[in-house]
Parts: structure tokens; sequence; C-alpha cells
């Protein structure tokens, strides 16, 4: 059984609704009765994905809508959430997923790094701050869930703003949680999606077909909605190469850095390439 949140006729919002992840979990909310909002950009995409969800949502078009949304605009998210409340009386679940990789370098023109931690910080503190306060008026049980990744937490090289922005969400979501649990009447949690490897338009990179070490978007919501029945607040996907054991040694070796005091990012550092290689072997 789904989380009891995740329940016909409650309503699902998703950023980035209109591809990836974001289109997999609208679809799973639709087909298991929830009323499904989806906030991205691009007129023509929003309008064809809104009738794919209408065409498998039990009440169809009825319980769905679309709405065009740049999450990096606090007010545009403001207006998405009183047009959720408006058509659907308010939220239930609230997913911010909205993201972008263009990629980056450490030391290129401002303009990117804006508008990466526009969309992919920003977008999940702005939903987050609008959502959460009348959620929580209501007196309802409801679920916050903010994609992550993996690299915001082993923080690979290569991608700094990308990394960065996935950081703050794991920052974020912790505290919003931690602030969630300690609110009088409060009856909302956070998580923390953190998928794995995922063949998505963010991921395809030119290719047309998945890598066989990919999870497809389906097969990581459907590892989402199983955690959360466990209430899991840290939502840490595996994929068809790296199981979770893997990930636990990348990332135990990565807060080892600080406690050994190693050089920074040391499990891509040559001095501590075999180091590095025992420890996961060990584990």
């Amino acid at each position: 059984m789904p989380h009891p949140v995740i329940s016909p006729d409650n309503v699902a919002v998703v950023t980035g609704g209109a591809s990836g992840i974001g289109l997999a979990a609208a679809k799973k909310f639709a087909r298991l009765g929830m009323k499904v909002c989806i906030a991205d950009l691009g007129a023509d995409r929003l309008v064809s994905t809104e009738r794919e969800l209408a065409a498998i949502a039990p009440g169809g078009a009825t319980n769905v809508m679309a709405m065009a949304t740049d999450v990096s605009r606090v007010e545009e998210v403001s207006t998405l959430e009183a047009a959720v409340r408006e058509r659907f009386g308010g939220t239930d679940l609230l997913m911010n997923n909205a993201g972008i990789q263009p990629g980056s370098a450490m030391f290129e023109p401002e303009a990117n790094w804006q508008r990466i931690l526009g969309v992919n910080l920003w977008g999940v503190i702005h939903g987050s701050q609008a959502f959460a306060p009348r959620m929580i008026e209501r007196g309802k049980r409801g679920l916050i869930i903010n994609t992550g990744s993996k690299q915001g937490i082993t923080t690979p090289p290569g991608d700094p703003a990308y990394n960065v922005s996935k950081a703050g969400v794991k920052a974020f979501t912790e505290a919003l949680e931690h602030e969630l649990r300690n609110t009088k009447g409060n009856h909302i949690s956070a998580h923390l999606l953190i998928p794995g490897f995922v063949f998505t338009g963010l991921t395809a990179k030119g290719r047309t077909e998945k890598p066989a070490a990919a999870w497809t978007a389906e097969q990581t919501v459907d590892f989402m909605i199983e955690r959360l029945e466990s209430n899991d607040f840290y939502i840490l996907c595996p994929d068809n190469d790296v199981k979770r054991p893997l990930d636990e040694r990348r990332i135990l070796w990565a807060a080892g850095d600080i406690v050994e005091n190693r050089p920074a990012l040391s499990r891509w550092h040559p001095d501590y390439a075999d180091a590095f290689a025992s420890f996961v072997k060990e584990g």
C-alpha cells in the first residue's frame, strides 16, 4: 500500500512535471486517483502533457491541471500555490522536482551559476515556503518531496554549480524536516529523493537508447513510493550499476575527508586512489 497521502482525491503538485522523473511521478499519482497539477516551462509540452495525464486519470481532465511556472521566481511559485488552492482546495503532496544541468565551470560567467542555483536550489526553497504554511494550516497529513542528487553528497569534480545547488537542497530539506517535526499541530513531513543514474532528458546527452546501467524514471518513482511507505527521509535510489552498499561506501569516504583531514575530494586524488579502492572493497 502506498503512503496514506498518496490516495485518491488527494492533491499532488509536481514541479518539472512535464518530463523525466517529474512526469513519471505525475503519471503515477494520476493513475492512483490523485488530483495532479504539473508546473513546468514550455506551453506546447504542458498542453500535451496535461492531455496525456487526463487520459490516464480516473477523473479525466477534471482532476488534472498544468501551469507554466518559473520556479526561480518566487512570485510565480506563489501564483501556482494560489491557483492549485482555487482549483483543488489545497495541496497534500508537493514534489519540488524542477531541475536543470546545463554544465558549469568554476570561473565561468556568473549568469550560468545564477540560472542553475535559481532553478535547482531556489526553486525548492520557493516551493517549500509558498506551499508548506498552507499545507500545515489544513491540518491534514502531507508530504513535501525535494529532488536532490548524489552529486550533492559526494560532490564529484566537473560540475561545481550543479553540485552546490544539490548540496543546498540536501541541507535545506534536512532543515525543513526538522522545522516541520517541531511545529505544533503539523502533520507534514519532508523527504529527500536521491536518484541514481536515471535515463531522462537531463542525463541523455544525445543518447536515444537507455544505457544498461540506468534506471528508468518510472523505476525511480516506484522506488520512491515504496520508501515513502517506510517513511524514509533519505530516499537513496540504486540503479542497474550502483547498489546501495557502494553508495554507502562512497558517502562514508566523502565524510571521512573531514574526519581524517584528507585533501578535498580525496576520492579523485591520485595519492588516495588505492586507499579508496581498498575502502570500497572492505565494504
